[in-house]
């Protein structure tokens, strides 16, 4: 079985250095970035597919040349084992719909096509979360391309190669106080809910787990050897519907990030002032007791 799961560069917002060119788009190449957190729930959720049934996992991006860096941290977190970029400057500034178009074209150009791809709920700087849903859109507008059910929402998931199906619970309208199971055939985009949790029942499982890891380690030092870059050619992708020119989406405005006060008021005290401390001490007593 093939897996792909789609992941992304932010902007690390923890430092604080977030730029924007003129028009308000977000300039990646100079902003600090990490591997979105809700990808990392898609990537447990194909390395428990890995684990449990075999087959390879694909890492799929579209982004600059510095997410790279993005994709070697995919690959020691999913043990995965081919790295796919899609970049060049006409798919920058792209928002989701022409983001979508890219990301579903690289998919169709994989070989063989996946049955499974897994995508993150949403993204930390867009918190759309249209991306995985329009990709299977994208996906059904190529007639010569087979449909690809989409579940999202998932909290578990069983794959069933041989039968070609897809098991899984799903919270329904993100309410965790309501979830339902649900069985799609292959091919298939699942988008993973924060609260997917992977399960390993099986010792077997458990100890394929510890293999997997020990030969990633060795693959993602020389993660340019499975690394394949893809621009908008490749993929024989017009420039007028991908990228900017492609994009529907208007930015209204920017707002700054607010940093953090550089200077903080504090009043140190050594362990040893027995004073000191018992004035820390009950200054702080209130609050312990909820006043």
């Amino acid at each position: 079985m093939h897996t792909v799961v789609l992941t992304k560069g932010v902007p690390d917002f923890r430092e604080g250095k977030v730029a924007f060119d003129e028009d308000g788009h977000l300039e990646r190449g100079k902003t600090p970035t990490v591997m979105n957190p809700n990808d990392k729930v898609a990537l447990r959720a194909a390395l428990q597919e890995k684990v449990r049934h075999g087959g390879t996992v694909s890492l799929l991006s579209m982004g600059p040349p510095g997410y790279e860096e993005v994709l070697r941290e995919g690959m020691r977190e999913v043990y995965a084992d081919d790295l796919y970029l899609l970049s060049d400057r006409e798919m920058a500034a792209a928002d989701t719909w022409a983001t979508s178009i890219t990301v579903a074209t690289g998919l169709s150009k994989l070989d063989p096509e996946p049955e499974l791809v897994v995508a993150g709920f949403k993204t930390a700087d867009g918190e759309t979360g249209h991306t995985g849903p329009q990709t299977t859109w994208c996906h059904h507008m190529n007639d010569e391309l087979p449909d690809r059910s989409l579940v999202t929402h998932a909290i578990a998931i069983d794959v069933d190669p041989d039968a070609g199906t897809l098991r899984a619970k799903r919270l329904v309208k993100g309410d965790v106080a309501e979830i339902e199971t649900v069985e799609a055939d292959l091919p298939a985009m699942v988008v993973t809910d924060p609260e997917f949790e992977p399960s390993y029942r099986k010792a077997a499982h458990r100890l394929r787990h510890k293999d997997l890891r020990e030969e990633t380690t060795e693959r993602a030092e020389a993660y340019e050897d499975h690394l394949t870059t893809w621009n908008h050619a490749d993929l024989n992708l017009d420039p007028d519907f991908i990228g900017l020119d492609g994009s529907p989406t208007i930015v209204a405005g920017v707002d700054p990030i607010p940093k953090e006060p550089s200077e903080r008021e504090a009043t140190m005290v050594s362990p040893d002032d027995a004073d000191g401390m018992g004035a820390v001490v009950d200054e702080l007593a209130p609050f312990a007791g909820g006043d």
